[in-house]
């Protein structure tokens, strides 16, 4: 039996074959291929754990960064692939069945190959490098038990083409598909509580922030990347070839493309968009003499019908499930409304989006980063983008159908209308762009692209109403009030503004709460004394602070129980709450919850920090959380009240206090010049082990904001590096 760190290149490569990787290879063709794969492929570890991948080509380096990957998270690599390519229901359960029903309506196994097979080949060699290095991976590796998929095929990439958490797929409910397919039952709206709850939940997203050299010290462009995802959800890698690739970033687990990063001359940070690149449409669909038919102008077209057979997972067996899928030219049949059969239309173009977001990591200039826009299937991101060349450049959205102005796409459209049709994509010139604008300075928080450049920003009235209907939020207001205030910025400086702690959220709830107050004078000492913390509370949050925590609980318990007669959403209800609302309802709200903090933790009287924690204590993807373990006092706060330094924290089974889960994940800024430079912070740390050095070994940094300096050039990784060493040939923690 092969040992740990002394099998031999044969006895490894023997395992790969037993795995299936190459059944079509002569056995001595396919060990000298692996071989000398490996071998062209070093990984240096530096004191972070963040892997340096060197290879000859693009595709060796694409077998080092999964090898790399799949040694710091094989539990989320899988995971990603699982969801990805409709298995989870063989892992979790039946629950999970219409999660891979979604997936397979977009695209079957079978599809997925086709796609694969039409796909150029030097992104073949990339997917096929993809697919080496994982089944390597598990082959070195047999102590590692994968939870479902044991053989990795590079087909399976095209599922999972785009970066974003989720991506377009997600936003695509899952209680519509069970209703339809379960069922045969209309979907059913969520109550006016629930959709005000939903306001009040953890806001997603990002910020990214792009600096002329006017604002510099350097007088070179600045770069901040601040993706606000669920935490671990990415990787922090360095990944280069002698094909020139060169990138260091975030890579979402499972993916071969830095999704937010930079390399040597240009730097892309994607923020979510509320540009509309989905629709739904309204079919009319009969039967006739036994066909499904739907029309569409005067033609009765058939609906295309297919088979799926899903298994799923009932304690130690795996049972199945067959479903129909029903298609028509739109897409597929997701939900029903008021009795119609309704489809939802995305971009799902998988060889051009997995093109795109490779392509984009090895550009040189603003002009070729321009050309790779035109593929234009970035469909759920802005993109906040600075160069070496003094460039800064916004791009709102990517993917946009061209529809007619005289329907409101926002709600679901006639499919039987042909006029409502796509007729193609807006050119990236037709969309929101801006370059260099004369403010020297772009931001995007999720916000209206109309306050992204200041006074320079762009005019609503240029632009249809699909093409930016994003609103206004705190953090885009919060962004635009710190980078007015830009002057001979550091890389220490561009972070003082993004983790300013003012939250505009609070400027209009918490007066309004001490003006009723003042107006009503009820006679409660605690009311009071409360009261006049936040009479006293500069609406900056810290880890010491008593003001913090009341404003936050108030906020939150706000949105429980406020009534919202205007329908407002967002930071237009939180406003309402502060300016609006009547004086007893925000008595009320606050005396209740006074009255629950001091039943949770004996005060009402409690720190923030003492309420507000971090905490990692196993590997799991669904963390859990213990207040009697060990945590760190966090004084960030949440997105929802105009936090740029997003810190979304919830309570656990269990717990009184909350726990972050989301908001700041991997953080870096990044100055483009003669030479890069940046730094970097991971929440956590770098791998997903909670044996391994790096577990928690940025943890305290990452409360402290103490960002590590980045290692990008050859002789800074030496200076930094721990262990260098070729797939197979160590096995690190």
């Amino acid at each position: 039996m092969c040992q740990k760190l002394k099998r031999t290149t044969h006895c490894l490569l023997t395992t790969i074959l037993m795995l299936g990787s190459c059944a079509l290879y002569p056995l001595e063709q396919e060990l000298e291929r692996l071989t000398q794969l490996a071998r062209q492929v070093t990984i240096v570890r530096d004191d972070f754990g963040v892997p340096h991948i060197y290879g000859k080509s693009d595709a060796d380096a694409v077998f080092g960064l999964l090898y790399a990957q799949a040694e710091d998270d094989f539990n989320r690599v899988e995971r990603n692939y699982i969801w990805a390519i409709g298995r989870l229901a063989e892992v979790e359960g039946e629950q999970a069945i219409y999660s891979d029903l979604r997936a397979r309506l977009y695209m079957t196994s079978d599809q997925a190959k086709l796609a694969y097979d039409s796909a150029p080949q030097w992104l073949r060699k990339l997917c096929d490098a993809w697919a080496d290095g994982l089944n390597y991976y598990l082959a070195s590796h047999p102590e590692v038990t994968p939870a479902l998929i044991t053989h990795f095929e590079p087909w399976m990439p095209m599922f999972f083409s785009e970066g974003s958490i989720g991506g377009d797929i997600e936003s695509i409910s899952e209680d519509g598909i069970r209703a339809f397919y379960g069922n045969s039952a209309s979907l059913v709206k969520p109550s006016l509580a629930r959709l005000q709850m939903q306001e009040f939940e953890e806001p997603t997203g990002s910020n990214g922030f792009a600096i002329a050299g006017q604002h510099t010290l350097s007088g070179n462009a600045m770069l901040l990347i601040n993706p606000h995802t669920s935490f671990y959800f990415r990787g922090e890698v360095h990944v280069v070839s002698e094909e020139g690739l060169n990138a260091y970033g975030a890579v979402t687990w499972g993916q071969f493309f830095v999704y937010q990063g930079f390399n040597e001359h240009t730097g892309w940070m994607h923020t979510s968009t509320y540009v509309d690149f989905k629709d739904e449409f309204i079919e009319d669909v009969f039967e006739r003499d036994g066909k499904l038919l739907y029309r569409f102008g005067k033609e009765n077209r058939p609906v295309r019908v297919s088979k799926v057979t899903l298994k799923y997972r009932d304690g130690d067996k795996l049972l199945e499930r067959t479903f129909p899928m029903y298609h028509t030219h739109h897409g597929p049949v997701t939900h029903m409304l008021d009795g119609k059969w309704t489809v939802t239309r995305i971009n799902w173009d998988p060889v051009n989006a997995l093109r795109q977001s490779y392509i984009r990591t090895k550009l040189a200039n603003h002009t070729a980063f321009r050309e790779m826009m035109d593929i234009r299937t970035n469909s759920s991101n802005n993109t906040v983008y600075a160069d070496s060349s003094g460039n800064i450049a916004y791009y709102h959205g990517n993917f946009i159908p061209k529809r007619d102005a005289r329907f409101d796409y926002s709600l679901p459209v006639d499919g039987s209308n042909p006029a409502t049709d796509w007729t193609g994509l807006h050119t990236v010139n037709e969309s929101l762009t801006i370059l260099n604008p004369a403010n020297g300075w772009i931001q995007n928080c999720n916000s209206t692209p109309f306050t992204a450049a200041g006074k320079s920003s762009p005019k609503r009235e240029n632009y249809l109403e699909y093409m930016a209907p994003d609103p206004e939020n705190f953090r885009g207001i919060h962004a635009a009030n710190v980078l007015n205030k830009a002057h001979k910025l550091t890389l220490d400086g561009l972070l003082e503004l993004a983790y300013d702690t003012y939250l505009p959220g609070f400027d209009k709830l918490i007066p309004g709460l001490i003006d009723a107050y003042d107006k009503n004078k009820p006679g409660n000492s605690d009311l009071g004394a409360a009261i006049e913390l936040l009479r006293n509370w500069d609406h900056r949050t810290s880890a010491d602070s008593v003001a913090m925590s009341l404003a936050h609980f108030y906020g939150l318990h706000y949105g429980e129980a406020g009534e919202n007669p205007l329908d407002l959403k967002g930071m237009y209800l939180i406003n309402y709450f502060g300016d609006s609302s009547p004086n007893t309802e925000r008595l009320n709200i606050f005396r209740q919850t006074l009255t629950r903090l001091s039943a949770d933790f004996g005060t009402w009287q409690i720190p923030w920090g003492e309420v507000n924690r971090f905490q990692r204590l196993t590997g799991d993807i669904d963390q859990p959380h213990d207040d009697n373990q060990p945590s760190l006092a966090v004084g960030m706060a949440s997105g929802r009240w105009g936090a740029l330094a997003s810190f979304g924290a919830d309570t656990f089974p269990g717990t009184q206090k909350i726990y972050g889960r989301s908001g700041n994940s991997f953080v870096a800024v990044v100055e483009f010049g003669e030479k890069v430079k940046a730094k970097s912070i991971l929440a956590g740390g770098q791998s997903g082990d909670p044996a391994s050095p790096h577990f928690a070994d940025q943890a305290q940094r990452y409360v402290d904001r103490q960002f590590k300096t980045v290692a990008f050039y050859p002789e800074d990784v030496q200076k930094r590096s721990v262990i260098s060493y070729h797939p197979g040939e160590k096995t690190i923690r």
